[in-house]
C-alpha cells in the first residue's frame, strides 16, 4: 500500500489479466529465442517526459509476477511525485528474459496511470488557491476504475463514487422518469435515507427547488459561470456544489472562482494521454 491507498486485490487481478494477455500460451517467444537463460542485467525505468508518477507498485507487481523472486525492484521515485524527463523512476535487476518479458505490461500500466496523475495535476494546479477540488467521474476503462481513481488521487484530485451502489446520483433521465427534480430527489432519499445523494440540475430554478427540499450536494450541469455564482450566492453553504460540463483547463479557474466546491472532470480518466516512460537495459 502507499499513502494514496492502492487497492492490493485489484492490482493483483489487473496484473494477472494483463500478463495473461501478453504471454498467451507459449510466453515471450522472441525473448526466449534470443536471450540466453543465464544472462542477467540491470535496467532503468525512466521518464521521457515531465509529469507526475502513479503506478510504481503496479509495475513492481508485474516484474515480481514474471520474475518469481528473481527480479529486484528498487524505487527511485514515489507515486505522486513530480518528475522530469530523463529521471529514473525505478531500477530492476535480474534475468534479462524476465526483464524483457515484463517490460511492456509494466510500462503500459505505469504510463497510463502516470498520464492520469499528470493530467489531474494540471487541473489541480489550474485552480490552486480557489478552495475548489478537482473530482473524477465514472468515465473510466472497465476493470481499471480503482487504479485510475488511485492515479487521480496521486495527481491531487479527489474521487467521486466508485460504483452505482456507493452513492446516488440523480441525472436528467432519472428526473424525467420520476416526473420532476424534486420528485426524483425525494424518491431516492426515501429509498436510501442514509446514502450520499447528489442531484443534477440545469437551471437556477431547479437548484433553488432541490436545495429547499434538503439536497446537500447539487451538480450544476452546463451552467455558465454567471449562473453558478447566482446559485452559490443563494445556497450560502447549505449544500455542496459541483460544476460539470463545458469545463476545460482554459476556463477551470474562472469556474472554480465562482465558489463551487468541486469541478467534475471526466477527461481525467477518459482522455489522459500516456506519460512516456521507457525501460533501458544496462543502466
Amino acid at each position: 500500500m502507499t499513502e494514496y491507498d492502492l487497492p492490493d486485490r485489484v492490482v493483483a487481478d489487473v496484473v494477472t489479466l494483463a500478463l495473461a494477455e501478453d504471454l498467451g500460451a507459449a510466453g515471450d517467444v522472441t525473448t526466449l529465442a534470443t536471450v540466453d537463460a543465464a544472462s542477467v542485467a540491470r535496467a532503468a525505468l525512466a521518464a521521457r517526459q515531465d509529469g507526475v508518477v502513479a503506478g510504481l507498485p503496479v509495475a513492481e507487481r508485474v516484474f515480481a509476477a514474471v520474475g518469481q523472486g528473481r527480479v529486484v525492484f528498487e524505487y527511485g521515485s514515489a507515486d505522486g511525485a513530480r518528475v522530469s524527463a530523463g529521471e529514473v523512476l525505478a531500477t530492476v535487476s535480474g534475468p534479462v528474459r524476465d526483464l524483457l518479458t515484463a517490460e511492456r505490461t509494466a510500462l503500459n500500466l505505469l504510463g497510463h496511470l502516470s498520464g492520469v496523475a499528470t493530467l489531474t495535476r494540471r487541473w489541480v494546479d489550474a485552480i490552486a488557491g480557489t478552495g475548489a477540488h478537482v473530482r473524477d467521474t465514472r468515465k473510466t476503462m472497465p476493470g481499471l476504475r480503482a487504479l485510475e481513481k488511485y492515479a487521480v488521487r496521486c495527481g491531487g484530485g479527489v474521487n467521486h463514487r466508485m460504483s452505482l451502489s456507493d452513492a446516488a446520483l440523480v441525472k436528467d433521465n432519472h428526473v424525467a422518469a420520476a416526473g420532476g427534480v424534486v420528485a426524483a430527489f425525494r424518491l431516492v432519499r426515501a429509498a436510501h435515507p442514509d446514502l450520499a445523494l447528489e442531484i443534477e440540475v440545469d437551471t437556477v430554478e431547479q437548484a433553488r427547488d432541490v436545495i429547499a427540499a434538503g439536497a446537500d450536494l447539487v451538480l450544476l450541469d452546463n451552467m455558465s459561470p454567471a449562473l453558478m455564482r447566482e446559485v452559490v450566492a443563494f445556497t450560502r453553504g447549505r449544500a455542496k456544489l459541483e460544476a460539470s460540463g463545458r469545463l476545460s483547463l482554459d476556463n477551470a479557474r474562472e469556474v472554480a472562482e465562482t465558489g463551487v466546491d468541486y469541478l467534475a472532470v471526466g477527461a481525467l480518466t477518459h482522455s489522459a494521454p500516456v506519460l512516456d516512460i521507457g525501460l533501458d537495459l544496462g543502466e
